[in-house]
C-alpha cells in the first residue's frame, strides 16, 4: 500500500461499491466528486478522507472494474472448457455481447483509452495490465493444436470484434467475424 492509499474499512468498501455502480452508469471520463458523492449518499470530504485523493479513488475504481472483468472472463472461459480454445472463445464472446455487460465494457474502453493517452496518474498501466490479464487467461487454454491456441490472435480478434460491437451495436456482424476466426482455427487444427 502506498503512503497515499487508505486502509480498507467497511464504509470505504460500501462507498467503493456505490461509486462503482455510479461509474458504470456515468463513466469515469468526467468523474466529479460532488455529483458522485451526492449520488452515493456521502460528501466529497468523506471520499477524500477514505480514498486519499480523487486519483486514488479512480485507481480503486479501476481495480474494482478489473476484478469484475477478470472474474467474468474466467467464468466464461471455464464454461467453454479449459482444453478447447474455440469453445472458450465462443463462450467469452457470448459474455461480451450480452447487453447486461455493456456498462462494464464501456467503462473498460474509457479506462483503456485514458491509460494510453495519459500514461501517468491513476490510469497508468491499466491498458497494459488488461492485455496481460486477457493473454494470461487465454494462454491457460491448451487444446494441443498448432494453429489454434495462439492467445495473442484470439485476444486481437475478441478485442477488435468488441470495439466494433461497442461502436456500431451490430452484434450479428461482429459475431460473424468471431465465428469466421473460429472456423479458421478449426481448419488449421485439422
Amino acid at each position: 500500500m502506498s503512503e497515499h492509499e487508505r486502509p480498507g474499512s467497511a464504509r470505504r468498501d460500501e462507498l467503493l461499491e456505490g461509486a462503482y455502480r455510479y461509474a458504470l452508469a456515468h463513466g469515469l471520463a468526467e468523474l466529479s466528486l460532488r455529483p458522485l458523492a451526492a449520488a452515493i449518499g456521502t460528501s466529497p470530504r468523506v471520499l477524500l478522507f477514505l480514498f486519499g485523493s480523487k486519483d486514488q479513488l479512480i485507481r480503486a475504481l479501476l481495480g474494482r472494474a478489473r476484478a469484475d472483468e477478470l472474474a467474468a472472463l474466467r467464468q466464461a472461459g471455464e464454461a467453454g472448457g479449459t482444453h478447447d480454445v474455440a469453445a472458450a472463445v465462443r463462450t467469452t464472446w457470448g459474455w461480451l455481447v450480452d447487453p447486461a455487460h455493456r456498462p462494464m465494457l464501456v467503462l473498460w474502453v474509457q479506462a483503456y483509452a485514458r491509460s494510453l493517452s495519459e500514461p501517468e496518474g491513476p490510469w497508468a498501466g491499466f491498458a497494459r495490465q488488461t492485455v496481460e490479464d486477457w493473454l494470461g487467461l487465454l494462454a491457460g487454454i491448451d487444446d494441443g493444436t498448432a494453429g489454434g491456441a495462439d492467445p495473442a490472435l484470439a485476444l486481437a480478434v475478441l478485442r477488435g470484434a468488441l470495439l466494433d460491437l461497442l461502436a456500431t451495436g451490430e452484434t450479428a456482424r461482429a459475431t460473424a467475424a468471431v465465428e469466421r476466426y473460429l472456423s479458421l482455427i478449426g481448419a488449421a487444427a485439422r
